[in-house]
């Protein structure tokens, strides 16, 4: 169990509140240095549970910084062609974070597993300087006269954890203990809602929750993240158990996937400005479905050039990982910008737990002996998971994820030679 999944998945929702109810730039400078600090002693760590506190506390770290972040973008510019490009470069930036940080883990790891946590001590340090110097100052949120509703908050963390813990845990326990760990959660849902309707400062308004576009986009990223991550995890374990590679060669031979950290910047900008989000969006969806389909018939000598085309998944996510957050927060009120932030997120960590629990779920039942010949039926079985995923969630984007003024976003590119598109 990943001390740092649980911390990033229970408490993203109540960051992102966190976010709008105390000041983004402080939030987010605030839990930079407990990342950066917990990061150092992860790679310190001379204890079992040393390393297991570092992970929890980055993780919840990693909660309450991200959906700030994104907050910050969000408020920074009026709606319009300027912020859409922001969140897009913004988006592809975190997107190109997820493919190369898998990557370049496996790389350190080869060298020292220390070295996972000290890298993070670098980047976060360059980031902290720049974020002090470069953050503008906002206003203080005005204070809600009826205080925070920790009641609230207590139960909906309480009630994602255990949800994740479950989701998490389902391949490695007992029937009962995740039936009754999925009990406690969905209990907790419920006094969750039951509180938010009484309470006069909720942490989530419920009714942010019927603006469909968000509704979809959630529901997409939730999807697109468990095939994504389900995939990536199948494909090591066929990689190094099946084939024997190394950590060193396993991580090079994923290095493609990094491409989307050059392409959602540069490249899904002029495609959204171009076709609209939602046209980006299921192009990314069909191209993931079609890097997962091509994976499918793997063998115990499949050459990495037949393998290669299903490690342009980058490019996959580059296209859907920055619409997708802009349909999220698009017609959002600024004071709650950091909530929306922070339910896309949570269907994205969400999403990643459900998908590695389904594929390892099905993956060992599957498989018919201990021979690479006989473990095949395992891997070929639970790659179907990333692709029904990714083909469920074309069809829900199909239904048009539109901006919630159901208009196409701009985004605003300067050439010369760019033709205008219609409105």
């Amino acid at each position: 169990m990943s001390a740092y999944v649980l911390g990033y998945g229970g408490f993203m929702l109540l960051g992102g509140r966190a976010a709008d109810l105390f000041g983004r730039r402080r939030m987010f400078l605030l839990w930079l240095t407990v990342f950066l600090l917990f990061s150092g002693l992860g790679g310190f760590a001379t204890e079992g549970w040393m390393l297991i506190l570092a992970r929890f506390v980055t993780g919840v770290a990693a909660a309450f910084m991200t959906p700030a972040g994104l907050s910050i973008i969000t408020t920074s510019f009026a709606e319009g062609p300027q912020r859409n490009k922001a969140l897009l470069v913004y988006s592809g930036t975190a997107a190109g974070g997820f493919s190369i940080g898998l990557v370049v883990g496996g790389l350190l790891t080869s060298v020292d597993w220390r070295w996972v946590f000290f890298a993070p001590v670098l980047l976060s340090l360059a980031i902290l300087i720049g974020a002090l110097s470069l953050l503008p100052r906002g206003e203080r949120p005005e204070r809600s006269p009826y205080g925070v509703d920790f009641a609230g908050a207590v139960t909906v963390t309480a009630a994602i954890v255990l949800l994740v813990l479950g989701v998490e845990r389902a391949s490695h326990t007992g029937a009962l203990w995740t039936v009754g760990t999925l009990a406690a959660s969905l209990l907790l849902f419920a006094a969750f809602v039951v509180i938010e309707r009484r309470s006069a400062s909720p942490i989530v308004r419920l009714g942010i929750l019927r603006n469909a576009a968000l509704v979809r986009a959630n529901i997409v990223g939730l999807l697109f993240a468990g095939g994504f991550f389900g995939f990536q995890f199948i494909a090591v374990l066929y990689l190094q158990e099946l084939r024997g590679w190394s950590t060193l060669a396993t991580s090079f031979a994923l290095l493609a996937i990094g491409i989307d950290a050059i392409l959602a910047p540069t490249l899904t900008p002029r495609l959204v400005n171009r076709f609209g989000n939602a046209k980006v969006i299921l192009g990314g969806l069909v191209l993931a479905s079609l890097s997962y389909a091509l994976f499918l018939p793997l063998g115990v000598d499949r050459s990495y050039a037949l393998m290669f085309p299903s490690m342009l998944l980058g490019l996959a996510l580059s296209l859907a990982y920055g619409p997708l957050t802009i349909v999220a927060t698009d017609g959002i009120a600024e004071e709650e910008q950091g909530l929306a932030g922070g339910l896309l997120y949570t269907s994205f960590q969400f999403g990643s737990a459900l998908g590695l629990s389904a594929v390892t779920t099905v993956n060992a039942p599957a498989k018919q002996g201990s021979s690479p010949a006989q473990q095949i039926g395992g891997f070929r079985a639970a790659l179907l998971v990333p692709l029904i995923a990714a083909v469920v969630a074309a069809g829900v984007a199909v239904t048009r994820l539109r901006t919630k003024r159901g208009r196409t976003v701009e985004v605003s590119i300067p050439s010369e030679s760019r033709e205008p598109q219609p409105h």
